[in-house]
């Protein structure tokens, strides 16, 4: 028979990687500004519960901010200040962002259709693609405010109420960002993700707020704007790193230990690695993966049947959050040991 090379090496377990994970502090710096958000490690298996913990999560997170936008409102009704009104309404709009992310779970559960043979998860990767945008746009606005202080700069009243406003927004924000971003992880989904970094930019801009109040406290009024800057820099790099995860989705991409994964699960049954194929994508939060297995002339459909449904189950137990798992005969041209 012949072989039917991958056109990668193989990988009999999952140690094979194309990137490195820092430790101790780098890695603490990386998981706040670009979360390794395509793990699956720990991700549910069943797509039901998935959807329903993401919808979960979604409304968890905007009662969360809606409190937080409640709590800035009585701010701005006891202090009058016009400025914590416009951060407030900010903040409730950028709240409501997602609910397009909410509309997509909900799609998601929806059954393939004739024109939709694939099914509806590919929504959930759209809407990552609004909440980049959303995240774009906060680093402009916040850029822009900064440098139009820094060139007029303006007196901050109500110094009190201000610093009050801006610690509540970054507590609300980063709370739910945490939040999203762990369920996120663990069903798989990169666009929850997204959103949890969504979250954490408003609370970064927050953060400015309370570091402008402490600077001019201190006598350093440049310092308000001067921060804004460096927390808009900070936003340009989760808006990288959001970016490229969503964008990885949309592309296709996976991480190569789950195509090492998978390949180390399929060999338990294909015990030869040049006779196997491996090709994984996401829908959303679910993994479909595809192996093309080559196989001897000869070899009856009863007999690939059972490869086949051996490689699936072994590659559902080594893989949570998969979807679809397709097995499919490439017929070779050359003799080789009859397989199976």
């Amino acid at each position: 028979m012949t072989v039917h090379p991958r056109g990668q090496g193989h990988a009999h377990g999952h140690g094979e990687h194309d990137h490195d994970h820092p430790s101790g502090f780098g890695r603490w710096v990386r998981d706040v500004f670009i979360p390794h958000s395509h793990d699956a490690a720990d991700s549910i298996d069943d797509a039901v519960e998935a959807t329903g913990e993401g919808i979960r999560a979604v409304k968890i997170s905007l009662v969360v901010l809606g409190m937080t936008a409640l709590a800035q409102w009585a701010i701005v009704v006891i202090s009058g200040s016009v400025a914590l009104l416009a951060d407030t309404i900010h903040n409730f709009s950028d709240a409501m962002t997602a609910i397009p992310l909410w509309i997509a779970f909900v799609l998601g559960r929806r059954a393939a259709t004739r024109r939709y043979t694939y099914g509806y998860g590919r929504a959930e990767d759209v809407a990552g693609l609004f909440i980049v945008a959303m995240i774009a746009l906060s680093a402009l606005v916040a850029g822009w405010e900064s440098v139009h202080r820094l060139i007029d700069p303006q007196p901050v009243t109500n110094l009190g109420w201000v610093l009050a406003a801006g610690v509540v927004g970054f507590a609300g924000n980063e709370i739910v960002a945490v939040y999203r971003i762990h369920v996120g992880r663990r069903i798989g989904s990169a666009a929850l993700v997204a959103d949890g970094m969504h979250a954490r930019t408003d609370g970064f801009t927050s953060l400015a707020v309370v570091l402008g109040v402490v600077g001019i406290w201190l006598g350093f009024p440049l310092g308000d704007p001067i921060i804004g800057l460096l927390i808009t820099a900070a936003i340009l790099v989760l808006l990288w790193g959001t970016a490229r995860d969503v964008g990885r989705r949309l592309l296709d991409g996976v991480d190569p230990d789950l195509v090492a994964a998978a390949e180390h699960a399929a060999l338990h049954v294909v015990d030869r690695p040049e006779l196997l194929t491996t090709r994984l994508r996401w829908s959303g939060h679910r993994l479909h993966v595809q192996f093309s297995v080559a196989v001897a002339p000869g070899v009856t459909m009863d007999e690939f049947a059972r490869v086949s449904a051996d490689v699936s189950a072994s590659a559902r137990h080594e893989l949570p959050a998969i979807g679809d798992v397709t097995v499919l005969p490439v017929i070779a041209t050359e003799p080789t040991t009859r397989h199976p």
